[in-house]
């Protein structure tokens, strides 16, 4: 800062910029193993202890340890009863009083999507403690982000148990989980996590356009996967290209007609949601109609002509179109969420998945834990057990 208008700006650096520049100055060629310790030396740097990396795991219960972060790593801690778990599931940092001083959880975030907490303890914190700590979660989740792309050791820490190999497929073809921005939330769950095959969902943001889809192969394996991955990889080129919303459903076709035998095929919905004015328009390919939310409750079914599954040679289909209201969510989902039993029981239905999603609106949380909570609520009633994938996407439009 000049002094009375004249002379050089002051470039000295400050505690905070040297501590953060640690990070950047070592981020661009640093081995993803030596995330975590980079990490501990930072803490350390601001008179921080015990440092934990925390990751979620694929079937979104616990939140496990990275390697190398520091003394004190421990065990996986259970989202739905820890405070970290808390940190996560608010999105907010958490300050807990410990015998030797204070216990802090960040989350980190990329993009609006949680890749899960940073846990440091303290002497003490104070405002200036606080905003660099935010600073170095969020330096954390951009490294951490940027290096999963050829690393396997994030997705070890996060495999909870043993996945197959279409599960492994299907991981590998999904966006991110989560997505906040001002005018549009996305968070998506797939069950079984180990075991998913067939089910997929896709989605980006271009502009003032949200572009999503969610899609259902059949059959089960590594053949509804690699189905899926067609499908999907095929949605991708038609959305990148700018086509029509009924010109991408007949791209996404004759690519699955062309390398599957005519019994094949793929369920699908295809999106786009203005950003600016909440007009949102879909194609339906004999999906299930997805759910409308408004005011925390399920007002109705966003019903619309469908056209053949994707590869049967359907006709160009129909577009529909709504206009959301600001807070309006909606609630794509694959009929394995609905076709499901309880145990010796009947299905589920459309009803009590209205049921679930009344309730779990009322406690008017974001999105992320409103999807996470409802995969769960499921997957509690059929006794943790599944004869089908049972995948759901929602999304807020915010106004």
């Amino acid at each position: 800062m000049a002094v009375g208008g004249r002379g050089a700006p002051d470039r000295s650096e400050s505690f905070g910029e040297g501590l953060l520049g640690l990070l950047l100055d070592r981020a661009h060629e640093l081995p993803p193993h030596l995330v975590a310790p980079l990490v501990a030396e930072a803490v350390a740097r601001l008179g921080g202890r015990e440092p934990q990396i925390l990751l979620q795991d694929y079937g979104q219960q616990n939140l496990i340890p990275l390697p190398g972060t520091g003394a004190g790593t421990g065990g996986p801690q259970p989202i739905d009863r820890s405070d970290a778990g808390r940190c996560f599931l608010e999105s907010r940092p958490l300050e807990v009083p410990t015998a030797d001083g204070v216990r802090v959880h960040l989350p980190l975030l990329d993009g609006g999507d949680q890749v899960g907490v940073l846990s440091v303890t303290l002497d003490s914190t104070g405002r200036d403690e606080q905003r660099i700590l935010r600073r170095l979660a969020s330096i954390t989740a951009d490294m951490m982000q940027t290096k999963n792309g050829y690393t396997d050791l994030f997705f070890r820490t996060r495999r909870g148990e043993p996945m197959s190999v279409a599960a492994e497929i299907q991981w590998s073809l999904l966006p991110p989980l989560s997505m906040v921005i001002p005018h549009v939330a996305v968070a998506g769950v797939l069950e079984p996590a180990y075991d998913v095959a067939g089910d997929s969902f896709d989605y980006a943001i271009n502009g003032d356009v949200l572009h999503l889809a969610m899609i259902d192969a059949m059959g089960h394996g590594l053949n509804a996967a690699t189905m899926a991955t067609v499908a999907i990889g095929a949605y991708r080129h038609a959305r990148r290209i700018s086509i029509e919303l009924s010109e991408i459903y007949l791209f996404m076709d004759r690519a699955v007609a062309e390398q599957f035998d005519p019994d094949h095929f793929v369920t699908a919905q295809m999106m786009r949601l203005d950003t600016d004015t909440g007009r949102l328009q879909w194609v339906n390919a004999g999906h299930p109609a997805p759910m409308l939310v408004r005011a925390h409750r399920v007002v109705g079914r966003l019903e619309s002509p469908t056209t053949l599954p994707v590869g049967f040679g359907g006709d160009q289909p129909q577009v529909s179109s709504v206009t959301l209201e600001p807070g309006d969510r909606v609630l794509c989902f694959t009929d394995g969420l609905v076709e499901e039993h309880g145990y010796g029981q009947e299905q589920f239905g459309e009803e009590q998945l209205i049921e679930w999603v009344n309730q779990l609106e009322e406690a008017d949380h974001g999105i992320r834990t409103v999807a996470r909570d409802l995969s769960h609520t499921l997957k509690r009633a059929r006794g943790e057990t599944t004869s089908d994938d049972a995948t759901l996407v929602l999304f807020e439009w915010r106004g």
